[in-house]
């Protein structure tokens, strides 16, 4: 059976960056699975896999505005540390969370801290990134309609 849009697919993956480091694998864990055509992996990965089978092999290079975008520098602010909680660890590299003015949870990681300044960082950690994965096409089968009517897989 072919990958193709409203099928199920279950893949093993190592994801590297352009430097040859892994950002995340699937080794030693389940295989990510996942409803081709319903945005749960990244664009430029789901288009390459179209057509592929169960045992397939391939290796995908995508770029930023097929993963994760671009990185867009005008996604940082810089606040004052008084923002955050008294006695809050504030360290290079962690994510908090704040509250947009929708009410939405938006994650930020924090790119800097001078002083009483932190500047947080909306993008995606990996914005900007090409992505290379080496993946192994497991399973494929076609979702059913409860999949299809929840959204993910089962």
């Amino acid at each position: 059976m072919q990958i193709s849009d409203k099928h199920v697919v279950s893949m093993n993956y190592t994801l590297k960056n352009d430097q040859g480091t892994v950002l995340d694998t699937s080794e030693n864990r389940e295989p990510l699975s996942f409803i081709v055509g319903s945005g749960m992996i990244i664009p430029g990965l789901e288009k390459e896999l179209h057509g592929k089978e169960k045992g397939d092999k391939v290796s995908v290079t995508v770029e930023p505005k097929e993963g994760y975008g671009e990185y867009d520098p005008s996604q940082t602010v810089a606040v004052s540390k008084k923002q955050f909680a008294e006695g809050t660890e504030v360290k290079v590299g962690m994510t908090v969370q704040a509250q947009r003015e929708d009410g939405q949870v938006q994650l930020l990681t924090i790119k800097e801290v001078v002083d009483d300044t932190i500047t947080l960082d909306a993008n995606h950690p990996l914005a900007g990134e090409t992505l290379h994965f080496d993946v192994q096409i497991e399973d494929v089968r076609e979702a059913t309609e409860e999949e299809i009517e929840h959204g993910h897989v089962h």
